[in-house]
């Protein structure tokens, strides 16, 4: 029989790990391996001048917090779990176990959203890799917190380890893994924070890729154990614990479990206070829970909408990315339409879309608007999505999109989402600001080159704008 004991964990002093299975005893030794304003470029289009648009005040800052890799050792110490864990791995390698597929799975498969959302993540649900430090804080100049000692890890072996072997954990069954599972969830009630930050580490790491894994920590009770870190004022252990969550809500019948725990809140705490790769997994951990149609309600009336738009202005190209994806999944409800509208999602996303067309042939650009208009679609099925687009410039941006986009899909996405604008009550008055903005020729054009939606989009918005001539010359 073999014990593990927390060496210096004060507030719990003699407390051990019993572990009974024989084959956690180890050998003798074991060392193994912004545009601000739409501006119309001379020269550019054949059709009618444009009314000139004021200046607007906004401006976009995109601060992203640089990350620090960490090496990924092959190298296991001699510790108890870690030399078992490398055992099971071999025995499962050389036997029945085939390896796991990859996570990195196109965003279809995971969400079921527009296709325009597909590329969205061509990633693995860790984002940042095997416990990658991309929350470092920055070293801090005054001379006594340069004289601090780092808090000391108060167990031993595996937990206070930094690094892991993927391979080793994707090689052992979920049944092995049980008693370190075990171990890592009763961690995380643990006083000291180094602990806890350990322990959600490799929870984390422990559902990155498999499924059944991820079947085993949510039935362990690591949910409710995690939940209390994403308000961890320590932002490594604040991140661990939002991407273990994020790992976990990958599968589907952990969502209500993460919900009913009363994750949203602090979810949406982390959007809000949380590092920058950390309100990104937020912002995807939100997007899984929204695949249940009564989480869209609950994430929409908690407050999730606001930081949305927030990360959407300020984030990195990944976070914009990220809060797109959560919104366009948000907004399918009417109450989230209007929600986005009052946060002030439509000035970015206006200007997502003059962005693409400023930076010509640039693909991330183009990508970003393509996405944006589908967003703004979902945004002028409401009226007062409709004002607030025509308010912040957006018929001349998409007008300006049908006649020299770039993009074939952009060109479809602009059409649909003008052909919303000119529905409605305010459908009159908006098929007259796109006379004015001389997008007929434009719009012929596309009736007769785009894609099949397109050109019937395109025809059918041709038959308003000519009863609007019509209209004003009688």
């Amino acid at each position: 029989m073999v014990y593990l004991q927390e060496s210096s964990d004060h507030s719990n002093p003699g407390r051990v790990f019993q572990i009974t299975r024989p084959y956690y005893t180890p050998p003798p030794s074991s060392a193994s391996s912004s545009p601000s304003r739409f501006q119309k470029h001379p020269g550019r289009s054949m059709r009618t001048v444009r009314s000139n648009f004021s200046q607007s005040e906004y401006s976009n800052t995109c601060s992203f917090a640089s990350a620090e890799s960490v090496v990924v050792s092959e190298n296991l110490t001699d510790s108890v779990i870690d030399v078992h864990l490398q055992q099971l791995a071999n025995a499962n390698l050389n036997g029945k176990l085939s390896k796991s597929s990859s996570s990195v799975t196109s965003s279809d498969e995971y969400y079921g959203l527009s296709q325009v959302f597909s590329d969205f993540s061509a990633y693995s649900s860790d984002i940042s890799g095997e416990l990658e430090r991309l929350a470092c804080l920055p070293d801090d100049s005054d001379e006594n917190d340069r004289n601090q000692k780092p808090e000391p890890e108060p167990c031993l072996g595996f937990l206070q380890r930094e690094n892991f072997s993927t391979e080793i954990i994707e090689n052992i069954s979920p049944e092995d893994l049980q008693p370190t599972v075990k171990i890592c969830v009763d961690s995380l009630g643990s006083n000291s924070i180094a602990v806890k930050r350990s322990a959600a580490a490799k929870l984390r790491l422990f559902a990155k890729n498999r499924s059944d894994n991820r079947a085993l920590i949510g039935e362990s009770g690591a949910v409710p154990a995690l939940i209390p870190l994403l308000r961890c004022a320590d932002p490594r252990t604040q991140e661990h614990a939002v991407t273990a969550l994020l790992n976990l809500s990958l599968l589907d019948d952990n969502k209500p479990l993460i919900a009913g725990a009363g994750a949203v809140k602090s979810l949406i705490y982390v959007l809000k206070t949380g590092t920058e790769v950390s309100k990104q997994n937020a912002a995807c951990a939100l997007l899984n829970l929204a695949m249940i149609d009564e989480n869209k309600v609950s994430i929409g009336a908690c407050g999730a909408i606001p930081p949305l738009v927030s990360l959407l202005i300020n984030g990195s190209n990944r976070g914009k990315k990220d809060a797109l994806t959560t919104l366009y999944k948000l907004c399918s409800m009417k109450a989230n339409k209007k929600r986005a509208v009052t946060a002030g999602a439509v000035k970015p996303l206006v200007e997502l879309v003059v962005a693409a067309g400023e930076a010509a042939e640039e693909q991330g650009a183009v990508g970003m608007a393509e996405k944006a208009m589908v967003v703004l679609s979902s945004l002028a099925a409401v009226e007062e999505g409709k004002g607030a687009i025509v308010e912040e410039g957006g018929i001349p941006a998409l007008v300006e999109v049908i006649e020299d986009g770039a993009s074939v899909k952009g060109k479809e996405f602009a059409v649909v989402t003008l052909l919303q604008l000119c529905e409605g009550v305010s459908g009159a008055r908006n098929r007259g600001l796109l006379v004015g903005e001389g997008v007929i020729p434009p719009l012929v054009a596309l009736s007769q080159t785009g894609t099949a939606r397109a050109k019937h989009k395109a025809e059918t918005l041709l038959v308003y704008l000519r009863e609007a001539r019509q209209e004003g010359c009688s």
